[in-house]
């Protein structure tokens, strides 16, 4: 898994309007190629009269998964400037669709591709671009005498924490960055003088800053 990478919070669609078109670009996160055909269909659905419903995705680690499509556009004035817009904002996991109603002027090759481009654009400022970072789930099982003094120093650190369960003893859900998993074990460990249990769990992502 990667330790992290950009993406956008959510679904989000903004319309512009040049030379008399309405473009509405659609963008939503998705996490395989099935998602984002059938958000693709879902808009062409809901557009069903549009002139165009032009698209791109790209999914995966390594980008493995790029598709587009140009939808009726004269070839590479469409979906290939969606998937440029997307590889240049190095995002990762979305889909984006730019819906055309023609407004009765010509663009011409070179005014498509801006157009669609700039469709695309607005429509991944309204999915809002996010950093998904990767933590780890580290439990840590110790004494109540030790509460104080573990959660001032996670605290200090800036640790990121989850829930804490409190039976004969107390456990600390710790998430830290998974990159700095093993010094934060280490660390632990020397904190409380051996004293704590420590248990791995998940790796799990979250949006940086949050």
């Amino acid at each position: 898994m990667l330790e992290r990478y950009k993406t956008v919070r959510g679904a989000g669609d903004k319309e512009i309007v040049i030379k008399k078109s309405r473009f509405i670009g659609y963008i939503k996160p998705v996490e395989t190629e099935e998602d984002a055909i059938a958000f693709i269909e879902e808009i062409k659905k809901k557009h069903w009269n549009a002139t165009h419903n032009c698209s791109a995705y790209m999914i995966g680690e390594r980008d493995e998964i790029q598709r587009q499509s140009d939808d009726g556009e004269p070839s590479g004035t469409a979906g290939k400037p969606i998937l440029e817009v997307i590889k240049n904002q190095n995002l990762k996991n979305v889909a984006i669709v730019v819906t055309r109603y023609f407004g009765g002027i010509l663009l011409g090759a070179g005014g498509l591709i801006r157009a669609y481009t700039d469709g695309a654009v607005a429509a991944i400022e309204a999915g809002e671009v996010i950093t998904r970072v990767l933590h780890k789930e580290i439990f840590v099982e110790l004494d109540y005498t030790w509460l104080g003094k573990v959660e001032n120093e996670l605290r200090g650190r800036e640790i990121r924490t989850g829930e804490t369960s409190f039976t004969d003893k107390v456990t600390l859900c710790c998430l830290p960055l998974k990159q700095e998993a093993e010094t934060f074990r280490n660390w632990m460990i020397d904190l409380t003088g051996g004293q704590a249990v420590l248990t791995e769990g998940e790796e799990v992502y979250f949006i940086e800053g949050e």
